[in-house]
């Protein structure tokens, strides 16, 4: 794993995919079986990174099969 400064604020995070599916997976697991032990606003945001993960996977996979296809 290789965590880098792109600017402040913004960091560019290179990862094997394994690596980042067991971030992924540990973060569902904490929105989905312990939300009474995190704040609500973190809670929230934990669910909204998590929503955008799954709309960029769906938008990755559909072009990975367009990509093969070809």
């Amino acid at each position: 794993m290789r965590l880098e400064w792109e600017r402040p604020g913004v960091l560019r995070v290179t990862t094997h995919a394994y690596e980042f599916a067991t971030l992924v997976a540990a973060a569902r697991h904490v929105s989905e079986h312990t939300p009474d032990e995190l704040p609500e606003e973190a809670l929230d945001q934990l669910r909204q990174v998590l929503a955008e993960y799954d709309e960029q996977a769906r938008r990755l996979h559909g072009r990975e099969r367009t990509a093969s296809k070809e």
